[in-house]
């Protein structure tokens, strides 16, 4: 079962039964080129359909065909099975590429691909193709930050809770959600038909209402122990290394590229409308204080991309040998995303000033400054996670390690 909302015209990963562990120690670089032209291709498209995916609060039947035609929920999927299995740099540019069209589409592919690759890596293809029916993988989607509760039963785990901001599930066939166990304390992800689910259609939100990121329930649904995996998992059953990098990280890896693309659409709108403005009546954007200002944001902005590619080149460079990336390299991924966050945050100040009463109106450049002031609500950016990775660059947590988005000591 997978969960487009048409067919599929190119080839695509399929996971297959498999009795053994298909791991790999180092990282595996996938080609990205084509996949890249395609979806730099639906750019024109993406944008048609932006104000339609928005105003339906999901995304479009058009859109899905495309982003399936090209590939774009599968470059999570790891090599083994058929998937390109990016790099995280690869990420980050195939989401920011997306997002730059779309932030609202660009959400919605950054969480489904990467749930589908993750899910795949952690649970293994075995499992996975006990539940699909004749798909070629799963996609789902749910929350993870703030978990329910499990009992421990013969087979497996009854699971109960309610949750926020499950981004794309209107798209999927699976929830994939966090649970605490009750007999232990320990957290664990648990995969389930999303039908086994209450949905709560109730995203009525300032920004990215494209991404349908609605509620759901669960009253005591039994999940196979199979379908199960330490939410702090950093070892997959399939794949490579780039899985060795764990939920939170993954989920970091998309949220820049996220932000990088938000971030320069805005600048994009920004030129277009200050080309258009320039020699009519007092137009602002013809003072050399907008100059200066434009010349701070796209510096802002190129600043906070190069220093998180810089920040990834020497994770991945610790990845490539097998090894686990050290506290201090997992401590400059969470602060490089919050910066790169605040970086677009602050791009999207500068252009709402600048933009005038057309950032009041309808349109494009209104949409993306909702959307931003939406994403950069996230929690894997807030404050807590910045002010940890000060205490740690500061000397001052020597011992600590990060356990998702916490410093713990």
């Amino acid at each position: 079962m997978h969960c487009s909302e048409s067919p599929e015209t190119h080839a695509t990963p399929s996971v297959g039964v498999m009795t053994e562990q298909l791991t790999r120690p180092g990282l595996h670089v996938g080609d990205d080129a084509a996949i890249l032209a395609r979806l730099e291709a639906l750019d024109p498209l993406l944008r048609d359909e932006a104000d339609a995916v928005e105003t339906g609060g999901r995304l479009t039947p058009r859109v899905v065909e495309a982003l399936e035609d090209a590939g774009a929920f599968d470059v999570g999927m790891p090599a083994e099975l058929g998937g390109p299995e990016f790099t995280p740099s690869q990420l980050i540019r195939a989401v920011e590429t997306v997002s730059r069209a779309d932030a609202s589409t660009g959400w919605v592919v950054m969480t489904l691909q990467m749930v589908a690759g993750t899910t795949v890596a952690y649970l293994g293809a075995d499992t996975v193709a006990d539940m699909l029916d004749g798909g070629h993988r799963i996609l789902a989607a749910g929350q993870g930050t703030r978990p329910g509760r499990a009992r421990a039963v013969p087979g497996g785990y009854r699971v109960s809770g309610s949750w926020q901001f499950a981004s794309g599930l209107l798209h999927c066939s699976h929830v994939h959600t966090a649970a605490i166990v009750e007999e232990t304390g320990e957290a664990l992800v648990f995969t389930l038909p999303k039908d086994e689910a209450s949905l709560v259609e109730n995203w009525d939100v300032m920004g990215l209402r494209g991404t349908g990121s609605i509620d759901y329930h669960l009253d005591d649904v039994f999940v196979p122990a199979a379908r199960t995996y330490v939410a702090t998992t950093t070892e997959p059953l399939v794949g490579g290394a780039v899985y060795r990098c764990g939920l939170a990280n993954m989920a970091g890896i998309c949220h820049a590229g996220w932000a990088l693309g938000v971030g320069r659409r805005l600048l994009d709108e920004m030129s277009a409308l200050a080309v258009a403005k320039s020699g009519t009546y007092r137009a602002g954007v013809d003072t050399t204080e907008f100059h200066a200002a434009y010349a701070r944001a796209e510096a802002t902005l190129r600043a906070a991309r190069a220093w998180t590619f810089e920040v990834w080149a020497d994770n991945e460079a610790t990845l490539a040998t097998g090894s686990p990336l050290t506290t201090d390299q997992e401590t400059l991924t969470r602060l490089a995303l919050a910066s790169t966050t605040e970086a677009a945050l602050e791009v999207g100040q500068t252009v709402y000033r600048w933009a005038g009463t057309t950032a009041l109106r309808s349109g494009p450049l209104n949409r993306v400054f909702r959307d931003l002031h939406g994403g950069t609500q996230h929690v894997t950016s807030g404050p807590a996670v910045v002010q940890g990775a000060g205490k740690r660059l500061a000397g001052l947590a020597p011992d600590a390690r990060w356990v998702f988005l916490d410093l713990v000591e």
